[in-house]
């Protein structure tokens, strides 16, 4: 199994919050966790072992969030979307 998924998903992370410490770790049985953690000290784990799809969802949720970019076309598409549900 290729993990480059849970790779780009860490990457991402890093540069969202800014700290380059973030890793993962990939057991022998095929799952994932986060780790932080740098120099000397043992990482700390910040989630459990997942599978990969679960590691790159947990992930992606993980951490600040780049908010969405909104034109004003898409505002009122949705504000038309919005009133058709009604």
């Amino acid at each position: 199994m290729r993990s480059t998924r849970a790779t780009a998903a860490v990457e991402r992370l890093k540069t969202r919050s800014g700290n380059s410490a973030y890793s993962m770790v990939r057991t022998a049985d095929g799952m994932f966790y986060l780790v932080l953690g740098s120099g000397s000290t043992a990482p700390a784990p910040q989630s459990d072992a997942l599978p990969m799809d679960a590691f790159v969802r947990f992930v992606d949720g993980f951490g600040p969030q780049i908010p969405r970019r909104v034109s004003k076309l898409d505002l009122a598409f949705e504000a038309q979307l919005a009133k058709k549900k009604k």
